[in-house]
């Protein structure tokens, strides 16, 4: 049966990349399927890890665009579903290459993770969902994410949970099918598996905090994003503070009016591929984020994180070195005199959930 995985943003890539080098380290197949609903920096980050660049594409080559804003969605879920109509017949053939129906695997939370499970059914095949399980309890925040998950958990029969907590989640939630927990999510394989071709960041300082802060509700609250960047302005300079900024980031911020904040206590870099950002966070005393990714990074680093979100559906790190603000500025300040209390040691080489998950995707795959 072939092993088919179906990603389209950046960071499913990332999480996944770990799993497709295991696959290749162990001589077995698969095919890398994309929606393109990201463009931009795709092929450099599968590069920088070492992963080869994708199979097919779902999208024609007129119709891709790298999506930004939700209003895009719409046609490009679209496109992509009239691409798989029109060449069904090829992909349910390319599917069932090895015998049996194929199984489809989808990484997390995203458009794409729905949309490639339904691809998945529609095709015949089984669907295996990576980062299962996660559930912030509010179907509103972070939204679509939350809904996301939900819906593909009833689309899966293979979920691979990260921990106990998340097996548990599906468990009451009555998923369909096998329920495995991989003991962390991919995402720390794929810290390792980037360090190995990182680049050196020679004009880092030698002590210093790291800040991305990028997700859209976040920036959309211009009152509450202009007020957290005061708060980090003022408490910057010893150590000094990286805010790590895209377009978007760094266009709210023109916007508002708040380039002045930076300067050398406070300063701005570029955002970075993943590959290239990695000696900047392994390199960091302490993170304020708001990625959930982040947050499970700094957890197996041990690196003092705060999580700057309402909710998070992450345990990783939480009542260690993690901090779930719940957008509270005070607990933001609190965090940020303390920090040095919460430095842990790093688990990062005792985890190898990539392993796992290769593991049973072979034996579904032979199973069927």
């Amino acid at each position: 049966m072939a092993i088919v995985f179906i990603a389209g943003t950046t960071a499913e890539l990332i999480k996944l990349s770990p799993v497709l080098r295991e696959l290749e380290d162990r001589g077995e197949p698969y095919r890398l399927w994309t929606t393109d609903q990201h463009l931009a920096g795709v092929a450099e980050t599968l590069g920088d890890l070492g992963v080869r660049q994708p199979d097919r594409h779902l999208l024609p080559p007129t119709r891709r665009t790298h999506i930004k804003a939700s209003r895009q969605v719409p046609g490009w879920v679209a496109g992509v579903l009239a691409s798989v109509v029109r060449h069904r017949r090829e992909l349910r053939a390319e599917l069932r290459s090895g015998g049996g129906r194929g199984l489809v695997v989808v990484h997390g939370d995203t458009f794409t993770t729905v949309l490639g499970g339904l691809i998945g059914r529609f095709l015949g095949a089984r669907v295996a969902h990576v980062e299962a399980g996660l559930r912030s309890g509010s179907l509103r925040n972070p939204f679509p994410e939350e809904v996301n998950r939900r819906l593909v958990g009833h689309l899966a029969t293979l979920h691979f949970a990260p921990t106990p907590h998340d097996a548990a989640n599906l468990s009451a939630a009555r998923a369909r099918g096998e329920i495995v927990v991989t003991g962390a999510n991919t995402v720390v394989d794929a810290l390792r598996l980037a360090g190995r071709h990182a680049v050196q960041e020679p004009d880092l300082p030698g002590a210093f905090g790291l800040v991305t802060l990028h997700r859209f509700e976040l920036l959309r609250d211009g009152a509450h994003f202009a007020a957290l960047l005061r708060t980090l302005a003022e408490a910057a300079g010893d150590p000094p503070l990286l805010f790590v900024a895209g377009q978007a980031e760094k266009a709210r911020i023109a916007e508002l009016g708040l380039d002045g904040l930076f300067g050398a206590g406070f300063r701005m870099i570029d955002k970075r591929p993943y590959a290239r950002f990695l000696p900047i966070l392994t390199r960091a005393a302490f993170v304020v984020t708001d990625s959930g990714g982040l947050q499970e990074e700094c957890a197996a680093l041990g690196v003092p994180c705060a999580v700057h979100r309402e909710r998070t559906e992450r345990r990783q790190g939480l009542g260690a070195n993690v901090v779930l603000t719940e957008l509270s500025l005070d607990r933001l300040r609190d965090f940020l005199r303390e920090w040095p209390s919460l430095r842990r040691d790093s688990v990062l080489e005792e985890l190898h959930p990539s392993r796992i998950v290769a593991d049973h995707l072979l034996m579904s795959a032979r199973d069927a």
